[in-house]
């Protein structure tokens, strides 16, 4: 046996620790795992824990050839059970400083079980683009790395740049009268790639004020310590960001586009062990599924604004009352924490107005959900998971973004592709009103329909065999997985 395992390669793959990155590292660690890897999978102990909350405590018994391990995010703990997505800035701080030591005694560890034939010696490494703490422990353990941005390849060349914003002076922003007074619609035409991008289109981490802001120090010391000859893989398509790819193939050579991982993943066989398995970590409500049963194909707008958005409870009702008044089947994920310092309450008055056509759950299984025949649009806050898994179904989006690159995501979603709309910052019922009837009923939803619909059908192009990101996972496998050192 001790021989036999030596044989397969072994992948250490470590995201960040937020669930939008998770997600689809773990969608990565799949595909590597059915490609014939041994996988180890490295949460914090505190998403561990709430994975197997969320999961049941046995999920992962007896899985062959897939391991999860930890180690811990240097955090104080928080009070409670701690079922929230942590503080950003302080996790930010802490993979600076507190990460490196226990993932290389993790390594060592693996490396002490694999020297008794326990399980195959780790042959490379996949770590998200933001834990850059591995690049210095690949070179230690001698190891491949590679490097997985789990945003848009619009959103990496974003960051890139976030230097040379500082240099010209446009970030920090004097004072937050510039977040208003019209300083966003500033044009950015100096970032080749970038088509009629203003400030207020670029990720947002650069409308800070503070100076010291840790997020935006965080990420520059980030793109500084990645080497032009870093392995980067981007969950995207060509066509769908060709001009951007372009741009970055020209910084980095050895990037590969190998998206949409959904869709990678709906091409293996669904009997594979791991088919089933997801890393969510909230416990899932799957009766919406039996209620988007009874509704007709294309009629319901889908409602989700991901795991880290909250939002005032004014705005909160507003898109209720705007959703209620668009007479519109809805299906509405609310999380427990989605208000700001408080739980959502709303009124009977709505509760009894939406009896027969609204559903509000407190979190899905979102693929099948959007891929549900019934769904007809999807209310989004544009993440990049949202925003790949609402292409993969040919769904067409309203974005509300948030923060980070979700601006960036929306402008690409309405001005390039065409397969959605925006709904103001400063949300009010009669624009969401408006807004849900035009995506659903109106000429403009049609086109925005048929658009969606060509994407996904390039999506399934690439992600099938002999597609370009179909073949750009086997060549880096091939050429940097498996590649001996």
């Amino acid at each position: 046996m001790g021989h036999f395992a030596e044989k397969k390669p072994h992948a250490v793959l470590i995201p960040y620790p937020a669930q939008g990155h998770i997600n689809p590292l773990f969608k990565l660690a799949k595909l590597l795992h059915f490609k014939g890897f041994h996988v180890t999978f490295v949460n914090t102990e505190y998403n561990h824990k709430r994975l197997l909350k969320s999961k049941g405590p046995k999920v992962f018994d007896g899985l062959i050839d897939f391991t999860f391990e930890t180690i811990p995010d240097g955090l104080t703990p928080v009070d409670g059970d701690g079922d929230v997505t942590q503080d950003i800035p302080s996790l930010c701080q802490s993979i600076r400083k507190n990460f490196l030591r226990p993932y290389c005694e993790l390594l060592s560890r693996l490396d002490e079980s694999a020297n008794i034939g326990l399980i195959p010696h780790v042959t490379c490494l996949v770590s998200d683009y933001y834990m850059t703490f591995t690049i210095q422990a690949a070179e230690e353990f001698a190891l491949p790395n590679i490097l997985f941005f789990s945003a848009s390849a619009c959103t990496l060349l974003n960051i890139l740049h976030f230097r040379s914003f500082v240099e010209k002076g446009l970030t920090p922003l004097k004072d937050v009268s510039y977040l208003t007074n019209g300083y966003l619609e500033t044009k950015v035409d100096w970032i080749p790639g970038l088509k009629n991008f203003r400030l207020k289109d670029i990720v947002d981490i650069i409308r800070t004020t503070d100076p010291n802001d840790i997020i935006l120090k965080f990420l520059i010391d980030v793109v500084d310590k990645v080497h032009t000859d870093s392995t980067i893989v981007l969950n995207t398509f060509d066509e769908l960001e060709s001009d951007v790819i372009n741009v970055l193939l020209s910084m980095f050579p050895s990037l590969y586009t190998i998206g949409p991982l959904s869709s990678l993943l709906n091409q293996t066989p669904s009997n594979h062990q791991l088919a089933s398995l997801d890393s969510n970590l909230w416990k899932e409500d799957t009766n919406c599924l039996e209620w988007l049963e009874s509704k007709e194909p294309g009629s319901v707008v889908y409602v989700n604004f991901g795991s880290i958005v909250v939002m005032s409870e004014e705005k909160l009702l507003e898109f209720a009352w705007g959703l209620a008044n668009s007479n519109k089947p809805f299906l509405w994920i609310i999380r427990p924490d989605l208000v700001i310092d408080g739980s959502v309450v709303l009124s009977s008055e709505f509760v009894n107005e939406i009896s027969d056509r609204g559903l509000i759950a407190s979190w899905c299984p979102q693929e099948k959900v959007l891929n549900h025949p019934s769904i007809g649009g999807f209310l989004s806050h544009c993440g990049w998971n949202s925003t790949t898994e609402s292409i993969c179904a040919g769904v067409p989006m309203l974005c509300w973004p948030f923060f980070a690159d979700q601006p960036t995501n929306s402008r690409i979603i309405c001005n390039e592709w065409e397969i959605g709309a925006e709904i103001d910052t400063n949300v009010k019922r009669d624009e969401v009103e408006k807004l849900v009837n035009e995506l659903m009923v109106g000429e403009k939803g049609k086109k925005m329909r048929q658009k969606a619909m060509e994407l996904k059908k390039k999506a399934l192009e690439n992600t099938s065999p002999g597609g370009c990101s179909y073949k750009n996972l086997d060549k880096v496998i091939k050429e940097v997985l498996l590649k001996q050192n």
